[in-house]
């Protein structure tokens, strides 16, 4: 009975666009869910609205309410022009940019988008074709535009496209005009509320200009230009996997000086279909098999790829015996962050008033640095935009020098405000060459900072819950962690809990101390005597809950890194069965 009545909703709803409001392709697709037996797909295409939620709009493309498409982004974007009208109603003239990646229909959502922002008098930079999202976020604040929107899924499956919102300052929305704009969103009822009709005066196409400009200030990044000119024949492997980066990191890579750069001539091929790869996701090994092929035919230095909006970087080099190994997030935000410390150090450049940030779930091996550089370092939540804030907050007063986090995003400068693996590409090549210079690998240089800073092994588990009832029990172990929270983890006594829904934090002697956060967020921490720390936090986007584990070790010299990992791997082995999991 249950079935029917949702049978009868979705038929219902779904007739609602069979009107002339929607384009005949989109009403013929609607029909022939109507009338096809198995009601499996019409349930799936309007059993709700696909949300616009705070990171913005992500779902699988196709016709529907619950659908990517040109009405659902059409409505996403109607709505940020009413919510920009009301914010920028003093301003003669409200601009935003608008850029896409390399998926099927990114480029017709952009323009219809485009469409929309003018015919609701809205100045628009539409990029000529395909850009990495971090260069839409440094066109938001080169030409002083209002907000700014990319039509991306990032890493996703080709099926999937989706929409990010900028503000002013070229990070993504937070609070309140994040609220604010899905409240705006949310008041659009139908496909007639939407402004189609787009003004050509109003659109201004953008390319080569923007991308000079962004290139050139990217550049400035370069720490020791020096090494290098002694290593410009560091051989380099480069996949974008058939995404935006193709447009700009070779070129960049060019510019600061590597005259070795081989890229992967199947993936250098604009696809949104993605062909070579299962999943174009540079966390995955398989995405990068192709391109460390190249590497070993090659004997390369290093493997990097971009992923299809080319704002996170995944990398592979070489470890002590020569194998191509692939190097974390965490490890890779660490590399990062050390050499620009220790090099800022090494050449003057450090004047006391820098400041690095990472995300709580990102390894606290970058704090050991930090501190004991005095440098001051930041912890946020998870997501770029809450570093781009701590960069808002402390601008004019304090000097950013980097930051990351451990899902493989990373930002070394301020004139962008999202993660960038174009300028993360460049520095890369730079650590490598700086590596070199003194007869090392990066792996080298990693087990080094184990060798000097202490060993960490960083280990996340990801428990899969799908549906509703799925929902229900994810939230159910999240209540119970908090009033049965573990009082050892791995052998080791729990010694701080810290919890940000309540933004309060416990120590062993039962004191009770505030958390200073913006806002309070559902995440649990545990930290053990022995200096571990587990993270627990419900995904946003998918129906999982997240275990962040980090044990400690120690790595007396370079050649103990095979047993500080063992030894680390039976301590995860260990905390796991701590939780439970």
């Amino acid at each position: 009975m249950e079935n029917q009545e949702l049978i009868k909703q979705v038929t219902e709803k779904a007739k609602k666009w069979l009107t002339p409001a929607y384009d005949a392709e989109t009403q013929a697709a609607v029909k022939k869910m109507l009338e096809n037996e198995d009601k499996t797909e019409l349930i799936e295409a309007f059993y709700k609205d696909l949300e616009f939620g705070t990171g913005g709009l992500r779902g699988i493309m196709g016709a529907g309410s619950n659908r990517v498409n040109i009405y659902t982004v059409g409505a996403a974007t109607q709505g940020l022009s009413n919510y920009l009208k009301k914010n920028f109603k003093d301003l003669p003239q409200i601009s935003v940019v608008v850029g896409h990646d390399c998926r099927n229909n990114s480029r017709l959502f952009a323009e219809k988008s485009a469409d929309i922002f003018s015919a609701n008098g809205i100045k628009v930079y539409l990029f000529e074709d395909m850009r990495p999202t971090p260069e839409v976020s440094f066109a938001i604040r080169e030409l002083g535009c209002q907000s700014g929107i990319i039509l991306t899924a990032s890493h996703n499956p080709k099926e999937y496209n989706g929409y990010k919102a900028y503000w002013d300052d070229g990070a993504q929305v937070l609070s309140p005009h994040d609220n604010g704009i899905i409240d705006e969103v949310n008041k659009i009822a139908s496909a007639a509320d939407i402004k189609f009709e787009g003004k050509p005066e109003l659109i201004q196409i953008i390319g080569e200009d923007v991308d000079s400009n962004y290139l050139e200030r990217v550049k400035t990044l370069s720490i020791d230009p020096d090494v290098i000119k002694r290593q410009k024949d560091l051989s380099i492997v480069y996949t974008p996997i058939h995404g935006t980066g193709m447009t700009l990191i070779p070129r960049a890579l060019k510019m600061w000086g590597f005259e070795n750069v081989h890229t992967v001539p199947e993936q250098m091929i604009k696809d949104g279909n993605f062909p070579t790869v299962v999943s174009p996701n540079p966390e995955n090994a398989e995405a990068l098999s192709m391109a460390i092929a190249l590497a070993k035919k090659l004997d390369a230095d290093i493997v990097m790829a971009s992923d299809p909006d080319a704002d996170r970087v995944g990398m592979a080099c070489k470890d002590s015996k020569g194998e191509w190994v692939l190097i974390n997030g965490n490890q890779t935000c660490l590399l990062f962050l050390y050499y620009i410390i220790t090099n800022r150090k090494a050449m003057g450049k450090i004047t006391g008033k820098e400041f690095i940030v990472k995300t709580i779930v990102t390894t606290e091996l970058i704090k050991v640095i930090a501190d004991k550089n005095n440098i001051e370092m930041l912890d946020c939540y998870t997501g770029f935009k809450w570093i781009a804030r701590e960069i808002r907050e402390l601008e004019g007063k304090k000097t950013y020098i980097g930051g990351g986090e451990e899902s493989y995003g990373f930002l070394a400068e301020d004139f962008v405000r999202d993660k960038d693996a174009v300028s993360a590409c460049t520095l890369l090549a730079e650590i490598c060459a700086w590596a070199k210079d003194q007869g090392k690998t990066l792996f080298d240089v990693l087990l080094d900072i184990y060798v000097e800073y202490g060993f960490s092994k960083e280990f996340t588990v990801n428990v899969v819950k799908p549906g509703k009832s799925g929902a229900d029990e994810i939230k159910a172990m999240m209540e119970n962690f908090r009033s049965n929270p573990p009082k050892e983890l791995g052998d080791s006594k729990v010694v701080l809990i810290k919890d940000y829904q309540t933004l309060k934090q416990t120590d062993d002697k039962g004191n009770v101390t505030a958390i200073d956060m913006p806002e309070s967020s559902n995440v649990l921490q545990y930290f053990t005597m022995s200096g571990d720390k587990v993270s627990v936090r419900p995904s946003g986007t998918e129906p999982k809950i997240k275990f962040y584990m980090e044990v400690k070790g120690s790595m007396g010299c370079r050649n103990c890194y095979a047993t500080a990992d063992e030894e680390a791997m039976e301590k995860v082995e260990a905390v796991k069965k701590s939780l439970g999991i």
